[in-house]
């Protein structure tokens, strides 16, 4: 049963088929609200279309996953409105220009616009506000961003915050519509050891409270609920291929009202698990997919 902040992430042989193969296949589980799940895998392995697939971002090819109790495929959109993302390199990146405070009122303005029930829209001007900033105090206080240690506080530039400033920061953002799951792609990502075991920490704390927390990374720590994705030596199982579709239509959900077509930082393109490396047919059919993710 959900709990009244987080979701249960329910998955029965789930998988996704690209153009070249399959981005991810036999996936199971059964996590409680809550919890801390890591999607654990080598960079390209389908770990990013993992993530997309349950927040509702990409539709699957078999299987099914039911996120609260919206039922995928069938309830993207549903899924789209109670699963936030975090940082998610490609997808929802921080505008580099911006100031942290510009960050944060742009998140808290769309979450307005696009989540908020429309009632909230008519009450008045000042009492939106002062709503506003005390979701984004509360989201910053979860994020554990500290804006008086920045170098120019709340006007410091995103691009002049350090890796892990900027993975809280994207966790606020996340957070100002009150998610019941929250996913993070490349958790690890130009992190310190020191720095992945405090972001860890905040995974860990955000799921004490309740929201139920989805995060790719290399290597899981020992106290969360491990999904593995890459090849299986084992069975002759064909190895993930990232080249995966999206769905076309995932804003056009038949059985759910009028979608808004976005919640803050899910529509904007997207790029896979960041390889450095030359482009090649296994990264180029990725991008391509995510990007089209982006939109959905």
């Amino acid at each position: 049963m959900d709990s009244p902040h987080g979701a249960a992430v329910k998955a029965e042989n789930f998988g996704l088929k690209g153009p070249r193969g399959w981005a991810f296949r036999g996936i199971a589980l059964d996590a409680a609200p809550g919890s801390l799940i890591a999607v654990e895998g080598p960079s390209g392995s389908g770990r990013t279309c993992l993530l997309l697939a349950l927040t509702g971002r990409m539709k699957p090819s078999e299987g099914h996953a039911e996120i609260g109790r919206h039922r995928l495929p069938k309830k993207m959109a549903a899924v789209r409105r109670i699963a936030a993302l975090g940082p998610v390199p490609g997808v929802n990146d921080l505008d580099q220009s911006l100031t942290v405070a510009e960050q944060l009122r742009e998140g808290a303005l769309l979450q307005r616009h696009y989540g908020a029930p429309i009632r909230s829209l008519l009450r008045p001007r000042a009492e939106r506000r002062a709503a506003a900033s005390a979701r984004i105090e509360a989201a910053l206080e979860a994020a554990g961003l500290d804006l008086a240690t920045l170098p120019k506080a709340e006007r410091t530039t995103v691009r002049d915050l350090e890796r892990l400033e900027s993975v809280r920061l994207s966790v606020a953002i996340a957070l100002l519509g009150s998610p019941r799951l929250l996913a993070l792609d490349d958790l690890d990502l130009k992190l310190s050891d020191t720095e992945r075991t405090e972001v860890w920490a905040l995974l860990r704390s955000i799921a004490a409270r309740g929201t139920t927390v989805l995060a790719v990374c290399s290597e899981a720590p020992a106290d969360a609920v491990v999904l593995r994705t890459g090849p299986k030596a084992d069975d002759g199982a064909p190895g993930p291929d990232t080249d995966a579709e999206p769905d076309p239509d995932a804003e056009k959900d038949p059985d759910t009202e009028k979608d808004t077509g976005a919640d803050y930082g899910t529509d904007h393109g997207s790029d896979t698990d960041n390889d450095t490396g030359t482009d090649n047919d296994d990264t180029k059919g990725a991008d391509d997919a995510l990007a089209e993710a982006g939109r959905a």
